[in-house]
């Protein structure tokens, strides 16, 4: 097997972490604890069975916001020993404190992460000069490249066109996880920048294929990645026949993982197939009883079977 698709990225390369990406939730033991041995099983799970070409560690999806700043690093150098000769490893590294941000990139590169995901400033809306400015200065500390993550219905502010544009100069900014929800928005970007653009919506992922995107970091690719990276090769070849008929397959799980925050179904669905999970941490909740169930029913909708 070949790992072409591991060569360092540069900036004109039109894919830099791949097709499919995973926003891998971080499995935990009964009382709470990181679950090391799980996040490997799981992580091997997602590369070798589902398809994907990298895996996004310590994203929201991993309940970044109440792992600590050593479990994130743990769990980084973890997943790189097992699965990192394969697949890309992207390691979620935003805050709202550009020094914290820089402080975890550092210990992400250090551990081996072969890219960061650097999501807005969320709660303190910063305007787009102070955007451009924190973007940067991470930039500027590491030497990993960098998806940005536009998602702004969380981060309580957008990356606004021109920011991105202005952003995509930067020699290690390569990539952005949109999240906008606009699609116009995302075409003038791509029209005027080589930012390679990843839906970070699911459902968005063949529309966003279709204005000039590159792939997915999905969530329900969980369970589905290997359909959905079939979905985007489908369109890479331009059998866009192909490619239609599996996002409307696929669309009750792109939707229906995120009924409640996606985490909490995520890990309800791995453990009903007996992979690594665990429950959530507080603020979260873990699913009901009748969440599970409607996961169920849409995992049926979309041709998968979750095992009672």
């Amino acid at each position: 097997m070949t790992h072409d698709h591991l060569a360092a990225p540069d900036r004109g390369a039109s894919r830099p972490f791949g097709r499919l990406l995973t926003a891998m939730v971080t499995p935990f033991t009964d009382d709470g604890s990181l679950d090391l041995d799980g996040a490997v099983r799981l992580a091997a799970h997602l590369v070798d069975e589902q398809g994907n070409d990298a895996l996004v560690l310590n994203g929201t999806t991993g309940e970044s916001p109440t792992t600590t700043d050593a479990e994130k690093e743990s769990l980084i150098r973890a997943v790189v020993e097992a699965v990192g000769d394969r697949a890309r490893i992207v390691a979620g590294v935003g805050t709202n404190d550009t020094r914290h941000t820089i402080e975890l990139a550092a210990s992400a590169e250090k551990a081996g992460a072969h890219g960061l995901l650097v999501v807005t400033p969320y709660y303190n809306k910063p305007p787009q000069s102070g955007l451009l400015r924190h973007f940067t200065a991470v930039a500027d500390a590491t030497g990993l490249p960098i998806m940005l993550y536009d998602i702004p219905h969380r981060a309580g502010v957008a990356i606004a066109t021109d920011t991105l544009v202005r952003l995509a100069e930067h020699g290690r900014i390569v990539a952005v996880k949109d999240a906008k929800g606009d699609l116009t928005a995302t075409s003038w970007v791509l029209s005027r920048s080589d930012l390679a653009y990843y839906s970070g919506e699911d459902a968005l992922t063949l529309p966003t294929l279709a204005v000039g995107g590159v792939g997915l970091v999905g969530t329900s690719t969980h369970f589905i990645g290997a359909p959905a990276k079939q979905m985007i090769e489908a369109y890479d070849v331009g059998d866009t026949a192909t490619a239609l008929s599996l996002h409307r397959r696929l669309l009750p799980l792109f939707t229906g993982i995120f009924r409640t925050q996606g985490v909490i179904l995520v890990k309800a669905g791995l453990a009903a197939q007996g992979l690594p999970a665990g429950p959530v941490r507080l603020p979260l909740a873990d699913a009901t009883a009748d969440e599970l169930a409607q996961l169920r029913a849409d995992c049926a909708a979309a041709g998968l079977e979750l095992p009672e």
